[in-house]
């Protein structure tokens, strides 16, 4: 039985593959967690078991993070709210707040707010100034200016009410005779 040749050519160049690299994930969610914690009880010794009271105390901190990061996620939209109440309250308002291309010092009337961006901006005089940049608002009977007090700087200040008023004094009773 006669074999035929083989024909053909070979290339010695190494043919080009994907280069798809995966990125690690950056941060512990609770997936994460508990994908380790199942590779945990997968591969521990079956003569020396995992013991529950550590399985609870995993559990209870997987909990605890979600927790904390749901509080984070409410504080950071309170704050959010906060600035747009506040940038949207200096609408009609004299306002006063440092150019940043002169360095001067700009007074306007605040007529319009956007809130387009992470931080709301307020039109004054027809240019747009972020909230943060506002140094005060002007009281237009007095014409004194008073700081500005935007959630990014300054907490709202407690209010306390004034003391109540001393009783008036008594005098003692005294008995006839």
């Amino acid at each position: 039985m006669a074999l035929d040749g083989i024909t053909g050519t070979v290339s010695t160049s190494v043919p080009q593959t994907s280069t798809a690299t995966r990125a690690p994930k950056q941060e512990m969610d609770s997936d994460m967690f508990m994908q380790l914690l199942v590779k945990q009880l997968q591969n521990q010794d079956p003569s020396s078991p995992m013991d529950t009271n550590a399985m609870i105390g995993q559990t209870t901190q997987l909990a605890m993070m979600e927790q904390i990061t749901n509080n984070t996620t409410t504080g950071n939209e309170n704050f959010s709210l906060q600035m747009r109440i506040s940038a949207a309250n200096l609408v009609g308002k004299q306002v006063s707040y440092t150019d940043a291309a002169t360095g001067t010092d700009v007074k306007g009337t605040a007529s319009a707010v956007s809130f387009a961006g992470s931080v709301p901006t307020v039109t004054i005089g027809g240019k747009e100034v972020p909230l943060d940049s506002i140094s005060g608002v002007i009281d237009p009977a007095s014409g004194a200016t008073t700081p500005a007090t935007t959630p990014a700087t300054t907490p709202p200040a407690a209010t306390t009410p004034a003391p109540a008023p001393a009783p008036a004094p008594t005098t003692p009773a005294t008995p006839a005779s």
